[in-house]
């Protein structure tokens, strides 16, 4: 049983509070402002010393975080994959300081570990509710998305063999794409991005084979239009459901806040109301209705009430207002109804005169005949 019941706490509310999550944001989006400028020589040597102590700032505030994370749940925190993020972050920033002690500063792989600090702008996924929902979906598609990429590696596979055996022979193919199997699979990865097919194409063309149209054609039909646009399918498909329900939960939380909101003013209502009980006690009223009369003339008109009759539930406004929207729609469609039924009727008008004309002509043709 932890005896910093206080302190843990106080810090619980300093790391979920706005002020804290709004100084680790700018903190990291500064220093990926810097790392920015730190890539042209020029700046950097003009601004060494302050590079460092930037740089200096940014670790200490990581550090002061991961601290302050582990103080409050040094056990939970381990299991948040997000948290690990955050680990694996600080230890690459380490790496190139840990270097430049132990191999020096011309080390020669010093050149990656400096790469790899780009990185550390991934710490924004633990700040941003939108890009963990985009991760999650990526992590649902996972096994659907493998399952694509196997089919369209055997797809590959299959067209790699074909397209050796076609194009590929010692004395006539074209070595350079075709020659063995992995040069056969870079090329159809180019015919897969539909990357410079056509320069392909034209090196097949001028060796006069006379299949290599027909697959062409078939490999790009089946690789383009149907792999690659089942694979953007899934991922658009688990993206939307991640993000439906993203929506819900946050629905759900800002439902939640307001009923707990409501909670709080209800019971500050039943306090004030014991509050009135007991003066009533206390003071000579004659009747309970005098006093609520008294304090009413108190209450001012930015003074939150909350009734707890139908009008007022969350089930009604929800049905109030869909009914509205129906009503709109309605008065809509009748408009639009409307509007079809003057056109009729101007139409009908327009051709009005010319029976009458017409009929009128018809009279006298057969009077004529008549005579």
């Amino acid at each position: 049983m932890r005896k910093d019941t206080e302190l843990r706490a106080f810090v619980q509310r300093v790391i979920a509070s706005p002020v804290f999550k709004i100084i680790m944001i700018s903190t990291i989006s500064m220093n990926a402002f810097s790392v920015v400028l730190w890539t042209n020589y020029k700046i950097r040597f003009r601004l060494f010393r302050l590079f460092e102590i930037s740089e200096v700032l940014f670790v200490s505030i990581c550090s002061t975080e991961f601290c302050m994370k582990v103080y409050v749940d040094p056990i939970d925190y381990w299991k948040d994959g997000y948290n690990l993020l955050d680990v694996l972050i600080i230890i690459i920033i380490s790496i190139p300081y840990a270097l430049r002690k132990i191999k020096g500063k011309h080390y020669p792989y010093l050149n990656i570990a400096n790469g790899m600090q780009s990185l550390r702008i991934l710490k924004l996924i633990t700040y941003s509710r939108g890009i963990r929902t985009l991760i999650t979906a990526v992590g649902q598609t996972a096994y659907t998305v493998a399952s694509v990429l196997i089919l369209f590696f055997l797809l590959m596979y299959i067209f790699a063999i074909l397209g050796f055996c076609l194009f590929g022979a010692p004395e006539m193919g074209d070595q350079n794409n075709w020659g063995n199997l992995a040069v056969a699979f870079f090329t159809l990865f180019s015919l897969a991005t539909v990357d410079g097919w056509t320069d392909l194409q034209q090196e097949l063309d001028a060796r006069n084979f006379l299949l290599s149209r027909a697959f062409t054609i078939i490999f790009i039909l089946l690789a383009s239009f149907v792999f690659l646009s089942m694979f953007v399918g899934v991922m658009i498909i688990h993206t939307e459901d991640s993000v439906k329900k993203f929506e819900r939960d946050l629905k759900l939380e800002r439902r939640m806040i307001l009923m707990e909101e409501k909670q709080v003013i209800l019971k500050r209502q039943q306090e004030e109301v014991s509050h009135l009980m007991q003066t009533q006690k206390n003071v000579d009223y004659k009747s309970f209705s005098e006093l609520v009369e008294n304090f009413k003339k108190t209450l001012q008109h930015t003074d939150p009430m909350v009734l707890d009759d139908f009008g007022t539930s969350l089930p009604f406004i929800d049905i109030y207002l869909s009914t509205l929207d129906n009503q709109d729609n309605t008065v809509y469609k009748l408009q639009e109804l409307y509007y079809e039924m003057v056109h009729v009727l101007r139409l009908m008008l327009e051709d009005l005169p010319k029976k009458q004309q017409s009929q009128s002509l018809e009279v006298a043709e057969q009077g004529a005949l008549r005579h």
